[in-house]
C-alpha cells in the first residue's frame, strides 16, 4: 500500500473553510475540526494577510513541559504545536496526509511503515532532520529514562526503527495497529531536535527545539511563555493555507488560570485571546459587536467519571448502577453550562470513529430503582438518611484536581447532593496531588478525566485490563470480552467490523455501569475582532499558522 505526497493545499483549504461557514454559531453538534465564530463566519482566510505584531494569548492553566515526549497536559500542546511538526498531518475528514514525511508504504502483514522524508528541513538549532533524527526521537520515548507519558501510549506499538538512507526510515511494530498512523500526527509524537534533547536531558522541556513554525523565546514560570517567528520555516502541512513562514511575529502565551480576569483581560483589550471561554461568558460574547467567539469540540473520550472496581461496594454492579440511575447528568451539564456544552453518552465523543449514538438517551435517572437496587444488596437507610452494612456506611470517595478546570469540581458537589437521595455518603476530595492519589495509590472511588484523541484505540489504555502491579487504569477493569475486542479494534481492516467492535465496546461499558461520561468539551477562544486566521486542527487544537492581527 503506498501514499504519495500531491499538494492539494487550496483545495484542502476551501473545502475546510466550505464546511466552517456553513455551521450556525452554537447549535447543534460539530467534530473538532469544525471551527466556529459567533456570527457563524468562518476564520478569516485572507491572500495577502497583514505581516508582523505579537500575538497576546491567555491560557487557562500552565503548561507541565513543552517536550512533547513528557507531557500530560492539553493545554501543553497548545505551544508545544508552535514548536514541533510531525511526520503527517490528519485533515478533517481524517485522511492521512504529508508533513514531514513525503511518502509511505506500509508492509503486508501491517508490520513495518517505510516513510520517506522532506530533504529540506532544518530544526531551529540548525541540525538536519532525517532518518536518524527520527529514528532518534521514537527511541527516546521508548527509553524508560525519558519518563515518556501520553506520547508513550501514542507510539504503541512501535518496537524499533531502521534507517535505510539519510532520508528514508523503516519503523516496526509489534503487532498490526489501525491506529498507529493517525497518532503520528499527534503533537505529542512531535519531533524534537536530537542535538537540544542530548544537551538539555530532562530540561528540554525548558529548552525546547522543534523545526515548527515557531522558534521557544522563554518561560517565566506560571507567567507566560514567549515563541517568535521561525523565518525559514517552509514546510507547513495542508491543514493550514500559509505555507511558509507565520505573519506573526511572535505569540505571547499568559498563564491566566482565574476565569474572570482571563475573559476579562480579553474584554480589557490586556491580550487579544483567551482560551477556555466560561459558558456565563460564552453567551455574553456571542452578542458583542467588539469580539468574536471561536469553537471546536474535541475528540477523543468525553469527561467521564470512573468507578475503581477494586474497591468495594463499587465492585459490584448493582452498587454502580444505582449511582447511576441516580446521578442527573442532564442537570448537572444545563446547570453548570447553560446549553453551551454537549452531554456525553458513550465512552467516545461524536465525531469519534465507532461513537455509536445509539446510547443517547439510553440511561435516564431512576431513583426509586436506584433505591431498589442498593436495597436488594442489604444496604438499609439510618436515622440520618446515610445507607449502612455490617456496621459500615455507603461512603464513595470522590476524587478531583485542583483548580476547578471546567467547572468539575462543581460537578463533584452536585453528584454529592444527588446521591444523598439514594443514601450514599459521597466525600469529595479536592488535591493537588492527584497523581500521587489516584494513580499511585488508587484512592479513590470516582475520579474523573478525559483524553484528546483521534481514533478508538484510545481506549484500549483505559479499558483494556493490565496487571495492577505494573498500570492499573481507571476503571480497573477486567474484562475478557472488552480485552477481546479491543484487541480486534486494533488491527480490524475492514471498517465496517471494526465500528461494530468499538459499539460491542461502548455497550458494554455502558451496560455494566463502568463509568458516567458527563459532557464534551468545546474547546472555546474569545478573541478581539482584529484576530484574523485562527483555525483549529483535528482534535481541536489551535493553529497560529495563518493568524494576521488586522488595526
Amino acid at each position: 500500500m503506498k501514499f504519495y505526497s500531491k499538494n492539494r493545499r487550496k483545495s484542502a483549504a476551501a473545502a475546510l473553510l466550505v464546511m466552517v461557514m456553513l455551521l450556525s454559531a452554537c447549535g447543534g453538534k460539530q467534530t473538532a475540526s469544525q471551527g466556529q465564530t459567533d456570527s457563524g463566519a468562518a476564520p478569516a482566510v485572507q491572500g495577502a494577510s497583514a505581516q508582523g505584531g505579537e500575538l497576546t494569548y491567555a491560557l487557562a492553566t500552565s503548561p507541565d513541559t513543552l517536550d512533547p515526549h513528557r507531557s500530560g497536559l492539553a493545554v501543553a500542546v497548545r505551544v508545544i504545536r508552535t514548536i514541533y511538526d510531525s511526520l503527517v498531518v490528519q485533515l478533517p475528514d481524517n485522511t492521512i496526509k504529508p508533513w514531514l514525511a513525503t511518502e509511505w508504504t506500509i508492509s503486508d502483514d501491517g508490520l513495518s511503515y517505510t516513510f520517506k522524508l522532506r530533504k529540506d528541513v532544518k530544526f531551529q538549532d540548525g541540525t538536519p532532520f532525517n532518518a536518524e533524527a527520527v529514528k532518534f526521537n521514537f527511541d527516546r520515548i521508548l527509553d524508560p529514562a525519558t519518563k515518556a507519558a501520553n506520547a508513550a501510549a501514542l507510539l504503541q506499538p512501535y518496537k524499533s526503527s531502521e534507517v535505510i538512507d539519510e532520508y528514508t526510515i523503516k519503523l516496526n511494530l509489534s503487532t498490526p495497529s489501525r491506529a498507529f498512523l493517525g497518532n503520528l500526527s499527534q503533537a505529542l509524537l512531535g519531533i524534537v531536535s536530537p542535538t537540544a534533547a542530548k544537551q538539555y536531558g530532562d530540561q528540554l522541556g525548558q529548552h525546547p527545539v522543534g523545526t515548527g513554525p515557531f522558534k521557544f523565546v522563554k518561560w517565566d514560570e506560571n507567567a507566560d511563555i514567549k515563541v517568535e517567528r521561525n523565518p525559514d520555516y517552509a514546510w507547513a502541512p495542508e491543514i493550514v493555507t500559509n505555507t511558509g513562514a507565520p505573519y506573526l511575529d511572535g505569540i505571547d502565551f499568559k498563564i491566566v488560570p482565574e476565569e474572570a480576569t482571563r475573559i476579562g483581560s480579553v474584554q480589557s483589550k490586556q491580550v487579544l485571546a483567551a482560551e477556555t471561554v466560561p459558558p456565563q461568558n460564552i453567551l455574553t460574547l456571542k452578542k458583542d459587536p467588539n469580539f468574536q467567539l471561536l469553537q471546536a469540540n474535541t475528540l477523543g473520550l468525553p469527561y467521564t467519571l470512573f468507578f475503581n472496581q477494586e474497591r468495594a461496594p463499587w465492585n459490584e454492579l448493582k452498587a454502580r448502577q444505582a449511582v447511576q440511575l441516580a446521578v442527573d447528568v442532564d442537570a448537572i451539564v444545563k446547570t453548570l453550562y447553560l446549553g453551551t456544552y454537549e452531554r456525553a453518552w458513550s465512552p467516545l465523543t461524536p465525531g469519534t470513529f465507532g461513537y455509536d449514538p445509539s446510547l443517547e438517551n439510553s440511561v435516564k435517572p431512576d431513583i426509586a430503582k436506584a433505591n431498589q437496587l442498593l436495597d436488594e444488596l442489604g444496604w438499609v437507610k439510618g436515622a440520618d438518611g446515610v445507607r449502612t452494612k455490617d456496621g459500615k456506611k455507603l461512603a464513595l470517595h470522590y476524587v478531583d484536581g485542583t483548580p476547578n478546570r471546567e467547572k468539575r469540581n462543581d460537578i463533584a458537589v452536585m453528584v454529592q447532593q444527588q446521591l444523598k437521595q439514594i443514601g450514599v455518603d459521597v466525600e469529595v476530595e479536592i488535591t493537588k496531588d492527584v497523581r500521587t492519589v489516584v494513580y499511585t495509590n488508587g484512592n479513590y472511588d470516582l475520579y474523573g478525566n478525559s483524553q484528546v484523541n483521534s481514533d478508538p484505540n484510545a481506549l484500549y489504555s483505559f479499558y483494556h485490563s493490565y496487571d495492577p502491579k505494573s498500570r492499573p487504569t481507571l476503571p480497573r477493569l477486567a474484562s475478557p470480552e472488552v480485552d477481546k475486542w479491543l484487541e480486534e479494534g486494533r488491527v480490524e481492516k475492514d471498517d465496517a467490523k471494526r465500528e461494530e467492535l468499538y459499539q460491542k465496546i461502548q455497550h458494554y461499558i455502558i451496560d455494566n455501569a463502568v463509568i458516567l461520561p458527563i459532557y464534551v468539551f468545546p474547546y472555546t477562544v474569545a478573541a478581539s475582532k482584529s484576530v484574523q486566521g485562527l483555525t483549529f486542527d483535528s482534535l481541536g487544537y489551535p493553529l497560529f499558522n495563518d493568524v494576521s492581527l488586522q488595526k
